[in-house]
């Protein structure tokens, strides 16, 4: 790849900026649209499913597209991700139907599956490392702008326009995202052995991600655990996830080169990434069922409590970038998930008479360190392999984000709904269950339950989400203790030592 200037190089930051901060806000702009979709479509029962196809199509293509770009090159395959994904956007604002915006939610999904982890590598490819953390930073606070912005402009545009605006005002932004990129980033063309595309890899690899992520998002809410259907899901995409690596080990040209992981920073930060990612969308879904069901406040503040972390998420990820250049991976990353860790902590000592205030700074402790952390975790991706990889394993870092959150939603789940029913079952007398939850969190419900009704369902709630913070509080714990084995100093030195095995 040549080398752009300067101002190239600004333009080509403002496309990738502009992608990134669309495909990000695409995940959280369309909370507030919910209401507005069941009610012209009357299907909340496939409500969920607006959000869980785009993510899992976007967390299924990720690491293809990745590998992909190793082969023909980032300009290709980020313009191929943007038309995709902006046609799915058009597609979304001009669909008739709840089963055509799932479907149409999901070509969404395939676009940025391509995008996001295009961004990430071309920022890794025009610049050096020291102009790169930085600049990875920028990048990475744009994630925590958009879960900042997304709900804010979500309800303003279903308030005032409508909710298919959600959808399409993104179009002219992607397509000039296109432009800048088209114009400004130039590729130069290697002559290399011709090299395949690893079919038998994508086909295992989606077939079985797609299975094993569609199992943990339906299990315990359209399927139970125990059912038939759900197990034999499971099994297979183990099964398939089995004969992937085995296909992996033997193909030439490797979808996910398993060598990545013999690489000890790569191995280590995915592990911690992994876990990482599931404390983002626990404290993202538990925190504010915490604030309305248990300190019994409105859901606009619970979003106000929550903001800290999206504010803290910006400015830890500009001071990581910086952090890392002097300090080096392992004492950047560690600080990172040492503030993680007080704030998961800090959380289990919480009762329904804690200060709202406290709950505030446990908060922009963990968006401080979330900051630091998804900063490491991304240049480590890009810096300890040679250019013909740095795609594959940059993808691989967004997946494992991707899996983590999946694989977080599904877990926490089950284990309040077991914990709340637990609970409830040990109170000899309780006319009340699990499913009367509902009513406690209800800002109509409340008032229609008894007092011992509402005492029985509010103990329950704190009961079963203080249990929830535990297990994030270990998991947190666990995370910086796999962030112990990451190297010390700069990245950029395993980069050179991956570029003299090429030469």
């Amino acid at each position: 790849m040549s080398t752009p200037g300067a101002t190239e190089r600004k333009l080509i930051l403002t496309g990738v900026l502009l992608a990134t901060f669309l495909a990000a806000i695409e995940g959280t702009v369309t909370g507030p649209a919910g209401p507005a979709i069941v009610g012209e479509f009357q299907g909340i029962q496939w409500l969920s499913w607006i959000f869980t196809a785009y993510l899992l199509t976007m967390a299924v293509t990720t690491p293809i597209f990745g590998k992909l770009s190793d082969l023909i090159g980032r300009k290709p395959v980020f313009m191929g991700g943007a038309v995709v994904f902006l046609l799915g956007s058009l597609l979304c604002g001009i669909s008739q139907s709840m089963g055509q915006l799932i479907l149409f939610r999901a070509i969404q999904g395939i676009g940025a599956g391509a995008l996001i982890p295009m961004t990430f590598t071309i920022i890794g490819d025009i610049y050096s490392i020291k102009e790169r953390a930085k600049t990875q930073g920028l990048l990475s606070s744009v994630w925590g702008i958009s879960s900042l912005v997304g709900p804010l402009l979500g309800g303003y545009v279903v308030d005032y326009l409508s909710w298919r605006w959600v959808f399409v005002f993104n179009l002219p932004f992607g397509l000039l995202s296109i432009l800048f990129i088209a114009r400004y980033l130039k590729e130069e063309k290697v002559k290399r052995e011709a090299k395949k595309m690893d079919v038998a890899g994508v086909l295992l690899f989606a077939a079985g991600v797609s299975a094993l992520l569609f199992g943990l998002t339906a299990g315990g809410q359209n399927l139970a655990w125990t059912s038939p259907l759900l197990l034999g899901l499971l099994g297979t995409s183990v099964i398939l996830l089995v004969i992937f690596l085995f296909v992996e080990r033997r193909a030439p040209e490797p979808m996910l080169p398993l060598s990545l992981f013999s690489i000890r920073n790569i191995a280590v930060s995915t592990g911690a990434n992994l876990l990482v990612s599931t404390l983002i969308i626990g404290l993202s879904t538990y925190v504010p069922l915490w604030v309305q069901g248990v300190f019994g406040e409105s859901a606009a503040l619970s979003g106000l409590l929550l903001a800290p972390m999206s504010v803290g998420w910006t400015l830890g990820s500009i001071a990581g970038g910086r952090m890392i250049l002097r300090a080096g991976s392992r004492q950047t990353g560690m600080l990172g998930l040492s503030l993680i860790a007080a704030g998961a902590v800090g959380l289990t000592l919480m009762t329904a008479d804690s200060s709202q205030l406290l709950l505030l700074v446990l908060m922009m402790f963990c968006g401080v360190g979330f900051g630091y952390a998804s900063t490491v975790f991304t240049i480590i991706a890009q810096s300890s392999v040679g250019h013909d990889q740095r795609g594959a394993s940059t993808a691989l870092n967004t997946f494992t984000r991707s899996l983590g959150q999946t694989v977080g939603v599904a877990v926490f789940g089950s284990w309040l709904n077991l914990s709340i029913d637990r609970q409830l079952a040990d109170q000899p007398g309780a006319a009340v269950s699990g499913a009367d939850i509902n009513s406690l969190l209800n800002p109509h419900g409340g008032s229609t339950l008894t007092g011992d009704a509402w005492n029985s369902l509010h103990g329950a709630l704190e009961g079963g989400l203080h249990s929830l913070f535990i297990m994030m509080a270990v998991l947190a714990v666990l995370s910086l203790v796999i962030s112990s084995g990451l190297r010390q100093g700069v990245p950029s030195l395993n980069e050179e030592k991956a570029k003299l095995k090429e030469a």
